[in-house]
């Protein structure tokens, strides 16, 4: 068991839910190494994505059911093989959240940029170029 500190705290790390980005996440290739945290209620709606390499590093994301959204993302043979995943249904999409500096501005989901999850090898990539024109309004 590893404890990391960081802005959510002190947070104990079990290695088997320490989630890989063998690539990283573009801008950020160096931290291949994550921990998915919670509110500690039923059916968070968001989670953060803690980098266990830089503690300063973490992420806001929100399933992309949780937004109302259906949509399907294509995988390479090479990008299934990276997360190890063969089969569609031991996947997740999940969307980066962010909120610009401006005071008044609303949170925004990348929907060009969703991060697919194998659930079952606990491994992940950011699939980056994907067409979406969605709008989210509050």
């Amino acid at each position: 068991m590893q404890t990391l500190n960081t802005r959510f705290g002190e947070i104990e790390i079990d290695p088997e839910t320490v989630l890989t980005f063998p690539m990283g996440m573009p801008g950020f290739e160096d931290c291949t190494r994550y921990k998915l945290l919670h509110e500690e209620q039923p059916n968070p709606r968001v989670r953060w994505l803690q980098s266990l390499d830089d503690a300063d590093l973490s992420f806001s994301l929100v399933q992309v059911e949780h937004l109302g959204l259906t949509y399907e993302v294509s995988l390479s043979d090479e990008e299934c093989a990276l997360i190890e995943l063969e089969h569609a249904e031991d996947a997740v999409l999940l969307l980066l959240l962010s909120r610009p500096f401006e005071e008044g501005r609303e949170i925004t989901a990348n929907t060009q940029a969703p991060v697919v999850l194998n659930l079952k090898s606990r491994k992940a990539l950011q699939k980056v170029g994907i067409r979406a024109d969605i709008v989210f309004r509050s």
